[in-house]
């Protein structure tokens, strides 16, 4: 079969200002940054401005607050020198976000809360609506004593609110960020936080994370409401922490045109561990673009697992650091691209410290000539991270002519004692395992279904809640039938 496979305002200085739409002040500060703006992506900034009126008139108390002022002042510098991406550029090089550019890209409106109705499993919900947290569709009045989950502007002046800006301040020497990282930091209206305080269990009972988009467009409209969500998650010492974050459509959105551009920091400290299970399940007409940055202290565990099935692009960007000995890091990933869909994964994980243990394991699922699919997945082992125990598998199958998959397993290893390895492999289903079906009575169809489902059941029967892994195996086995 044919197949294309590659493997080797709140603004201390407004961005209007440095792109000298009126005459620049006379202070000697703001000169310094006028010949950074003429190097600027004019698209760029003006998304960037569009996003910055929004928030100017929100009456939003959060709007204000310290760390997000930070956040905002950091990243709108950081755009002067970004531009759009293109297939020019080495980790946009498969995936093309014409989508975006060609669309006339609005912030989403602050979503009508009174006419939504959002459901979890657990007793422990934080919904976030168009980037907004929603506490009147939350429920967190469960959670152990000392734990705190709302908007970092309701976190009083202390020790909790000092960690907090830790953390965020942290981040901004993150040095792999692009450009969908900045436009969230300028865009987001609120940081929603979960700090979980040492020695505490969230475990049995997840919290829920809903990511809700209720505003979108007609197809053809050429309009992409944009709305951008952000998460701190704080898991102190020798603490646990279960969350599930989910993203789709709401309110009549689920199948129109809209952005999503997420951000989910999380820091999980000494001896921590967090179970998080991620479910993408978007409108098969929006954007999702997120990004997930960790950093694991020593003897620390973090499991993520992935399903992905929804937008027309769909893209995360997932960031791991090991700081520390003793660490665990595992991945598993499960993706379908169907008809005008790309899924793609570009994930890079750090180990700078002595006996790291980490897994990763990526599947996808391409059933139609217009789907793509892209992995680029980089595990780099430093110098001092001897004894490290490193392995990455990706898997893709290609169910129709001309479906494509471009997937880039790598390891960069420095140290010299280590155990690692990684592989990749793309097919369609084999022929001897579809006549062994059909050897014992069963039809053409149904042994392809049952093939193409347990593909993926590897990667789902790991979701470690109930009530999530069924409505995600039902959700998937919908989409096999109809394949």
């Amino acid at each position: 079969m044919p197949y294309c496979c590659w493997s080797s305002s709140p603004f201390p200085l407004p961005l209007r200002l440095l792109r000298r739409r009126s005459p620049l002040p006379s202070p000697p500060k703001t000169l310094t940054i006028t010949p950074r703006s003429s190097l600027s992506d004019p698209f760029v900034l003006e998304i960037a401005e569009k996003l910055e009126d929004s928030l100017s008139s929100s009456s939003s108390p959060s709007i204000q607050s310290l760390p997000l002022r930070r956040l905002r002042d950091s990243s709108s510098h950081s755009l002067l020198s970004r531009s759009w991406p293109s297939s020019k550029d080495e980790p946009f090089r498969f995936t093309d976000t014409s989508f975006l550019k060609n669309s006339s890209i609005l912030p989403a409106l602050t979503p009508s809360l009174p006419s939504l109705s959002l459901s979890s499993p657990s007793p422990n919900l934080m919904s976030l609506v168009d980037g907004h947290l929603a506490l009147s569709l939350s429920r967190l009045s469960s959670l152990p004593a000392g734990a705190f989950a709302g908007s970092v502007s309701a976190v009083p002046p202390g020790p909790l609110y000092d960690r907090l800006l830790a953390a965020l301040a942290s981040a901004d020497e993150f040095q792999d960020r692009d450009l969908f990282w900045d436009l969230n930091g300028v865009g987001t209206p609120d940081i929603a936080v979960i700090y979980i305080p040492a020695g505490a269990r969230v475990v049995d009972e997840p919290i829920h994370v809903r990511f809700c988009y209720s505003e979108g467009d007609e197809i053809g409209s050429q309009r992409l409401p944009v709305s951008n969500p952000r998460v701190l998650v704080v898991v102190e010492k020798g603490a646990e922490l279960a969350i599930v974050e989910e993203h789709s459509g709401v309110g009549g959105s689920e199948d129109r045109c809209y952005w999503a551009n997420s951000v989910m920091e999380i820091v999980i400290e000494e001896g921590a561990k967090v179970s998080h299970s991620y479910v993408q399940r978007q409108s098969v007409n929006a954007a999702h673009i997120k990004w997930t940055f960790a950093r694991q202290e020593l003897s620390s565990s973090y499991e993520l697992i992935e399903i992905s099935t929804g937008g027309r692009l769909s893209r995360h960007n997932l960031h791991i650091q090991q700081l520390g000995p003793d660490t665990v890091t595992e991945l598993a990933a499960f993706h379908v691209s169907q008809s005008n869909q790309m899924q793609d994964l570009h994930s890079g994980l750090v180990l700078d410290h002595p006996r790291g243990y980490t897994r990763q394991l990526h599947k996808c699922i391409v059933s139609h000539s217009s789907g793509q699919a892209v992995f680029d997945g980089n595990i780099k082992v430093n110098r001092f991270a001897q004894q490290t125990d490193a392995g990455q598998l990706t898997r893709t199958l290609l169910l129709a002519p001309r479906a494509t998959a471009n997937v880039k397993p790598n390891l960069q290893i420095i140290a010299d004692d280590v155990k690692c390895s990684h592989g990749a492999a793309i097919s369609d289903l084999e022929e001897d395992q579809l006549f062994y079906f059909q050897a014992r009575g069963v039809d053409l169809q149904t042994a392809r279904d049952a093939l193409v489902f347990s593909f993926g059941a590897e990667v789902m029967a790991r979701i470690p809640f109930e009530a999530i892994r069924k409505s995600v195996t039902s959700q998937v086995k919908e989409l096999i039938a109809n394949l």
